[in-house]
């Protein structure tokens, strides 16, 4: 609040000593492009979808404001919440069938929407419309004699875009966002509904998009399709964001009052000389951007001079849950006659096993066995193409991740998926989400489950970016765990550790299990495996092969081979004849 406070302060202070209307209107342009920024921070920057469609809303929000003036003679102080409705609607139409997308699809099919509206109104017939001036009473009409009033208004729109993205940073929602920017698949299975996430994301996106534009329109008193639907204008969107720093409060504000004033001096300049200098300011600036400092300003910046250890709260952990006694042989998950292929291949074939509530369920094979789908297909990542799934009794197939998590199924993954710009305490409090609507008691659970899995308060403040691999399996396994699953899917979690960091993981596991949380554990180490489980299950070529305790499974002809060849077999059958 007091670097936003400051920030007001210097614009004013700039603004009363500037004389030239030029650049008066210059800071206007400032602060409704860095609107338009932290707008598409909301969505692209903290959720990670990027957006090349932004100008479809801020055009919607220009020529609702202008046509609204223009047809039914509406003030634009009405005008301008009137293109914030139509905005917002319009971000919610756009979303509904567009999240369905992922990637440079995604981004494509925003690019589309602008465009579409772009020879829309043009077929429209508005190529070019005029705001009516309005000699009596203009300040009712936004139409003052001073330009600078323009300015604070524009001022005023930015201090209100900056506190909305203040506080979902500081949210459950904002950590939300991240967690989907950086790792969906992770944020799923920790019980994100990112679906749920994103659109309210994208409608208050699109409402300060729609704000900007209709702000824009008051103060240049003419719009064409061009002006407010163009590919600069999107564009312009998202290089001040990735010039000043992606995903961050000042990003977008620092990236605008260096590229607009530049930009727009150059163009009163030499626009003459060199048409189209603006773009290639934008250009310059992006391709600089990409080379010295891909993060942005701000993120060098920070990293460089201003790095510190975050603060982790001083809160008491939460207690341990009562331990939850196993019902004697109750199957807490069921799989009967589950098989999924890709094209040809038959990944899982057939599958049928039961994991008991209160036990520690093995999951062994060699490489390309198919352990890894079928766990994907427990937690709904993959659909099986026959067969059930029971989870307690219910029917899970079908549902997507967060909901399997929510229903009690907690998963870490084979290659560690980590938020790597949060911190561990912030990586696992994600977890504790879904356990409680409280965020002091996600707190409060997530220090629990570091506690719990042996990592120490020093490590709970550090960025996930810099740890080490036996840091991040116990922080993937601390983040599944802070959700109290009754089940926990663990995939691998024993790859890439030393001898040493092997064994403290082993007892992390162990003491999770002992506080009643049940465990199915895919596993290559297998003196570990021996050790852990309780029951083994093999798969060989996606069929089941052998199923039963360890000592069993160990001596087992059928997984000998599949583990160490034919030929060995049968010498080792020589050598004792």
């Amino acid at each position: 609040m007091t670097a936003i406070a400051g920030i007001v302060g210097a614009f004013v202070v700039v603004l009363l000593l500037v004389d030239s209307a030029y650049y008066r209107l210059i800071l206007t342009l400032v602060v409704i492009w860095a609107t338009l920024g932290l707008a598409w921070n909301m969505l692209s920057g903290y959720g990670g979808l990027i957006s090349f469609g932004h100008a479809a809303f801020f055009g919607l929000g220009a020529y609702t404001v202008t046509l609204a003036m223009v047809k039914l003679d509406i003030t634009p102080w009405l005008g301008i919440p009137m293109g914030v409705v139509v905005g917002m609607v319009a971000g919610l139409l756009v979303g509904l069938p567009t999240f369905r997308l992922r990637g440079h699809y995604f981004g494509l099919a925003m690019l589309a929407y602008p465009l579409a509206m772009l020879y829309v109104f043009e077929w429209l017939g508005y190529q070019e419309v005029t705001l009516p001036m309005k000699r009596e009473q203009p300040a009712a009409w936004m139409q003052f004699s001073d330009p600078r009033v323009h300015a604070l208004l524009g001022l005023g729109l930015m201090v209100l875009a900056l506190l909305a993205s203040l506080a979902v940073e500081r949210s459950r929602f904002g950590r939300a966002l991240r967690a989907i920017k950086q790792n969906e698949a992770a944020a799923e299975a920790a019980g994100i509904d990112t679906w749920r996430w994103k659109m309210p994301a994208m409608v208050l996106s699109a409402g300060f998009a729609a704000a900007a534009g209709g702000l824009y329109a008051v103060v240049l008193l003419i719009v064409t399709p061009p002006t407010v639907f163009g590919v600069l204008v999107s564009a312009q969107a998202l290089i001040v964001c990735l010039f000043g720093g992606v995903g961050t409060l000042w990003g977008p504000v620092i990236g605008a009052a260096i590229l607009v004033p530049l930009a727009e001096i150059l163009h009163g300049e030499l626009g003459s000389v060199v048409p189209g200098i603006q773009g290639v300011v934008y250009g310059l600036a992006i391709i600089g951007i990409i080379l010295l400092a891909p993060e942005g300003i701000f993120w060098r910046l920070r990293d460089r001079f201003f790095a510190r250890a975050p603060e982790v709260p001083k809160l008491a952990p939460a207690p341990d849950p009562p331990v939850a006694l196993a019902r004697p042989h109750h199957e807490l998950l069921v799989l009967e006659g589950v098989s999924r292929a890709f094209g040809g291949l038959r990944a899982i074939d057939n599958v049928s096993l039961a994991v008991e509530e209160g036990t520690v369920h093995g999951i062994i094979g060699p490489n390309g066995a198919g352990k890894t789908t079928l766990f994907n297909v427990i937690n709904g990542f993959l659909q099986p193409d026959s067969g059930t799934i029971r989870f307690d009794g219910r029917d899970i197939v079908g549902l997507r991740p967060n909901r399997i998590c929510r229903a009690g199924i907690g998963r870490t993954f084979q290659i560690v998926r980590a938020f790597p710009r949060m911190t561990v305490l912030e990586n696992v409090t994600t977890g504790a989400y879904v356990a409680t609507p409280d965020d002091r008691e996600a707190e409060r659970l997530a220090l629990w489950a570091i506690d719990r899995v042996g990592l120490s308060r020093r490590e709970a403040g550090q960025m996930a970016a810099g740890l080490t691999m036996r840091q991040l399996r116990l922080l993937e396994l601390a983040r599944a765990v802070a959700a109290r699953p009754r089940l926990l899917l663990l995939d691998e979690i024993l790859a890439g550790l030393g001898h040493a960091e092997l064994e403290e993981v082993v007892e992390a596991i162990r003491r999770i299990a002992r506080g009643g949380t049940t465990v199915l554990i895919i596993e290559h180490t297998m003196h570990a495996m021996v050790r852990l489980a309780d029951r083994l299950t093999v798969l060989d070529h996606g069929a089941l092969i052998a199923d039963g305790p360890p000592a069993e499974v160990t001596r087992d002809a059928a997984v000998i081979e599949a583990y160490l060849g034919r030929k060995w077999v049968q010498r080792a059958a020589d050598r004792v004849a």
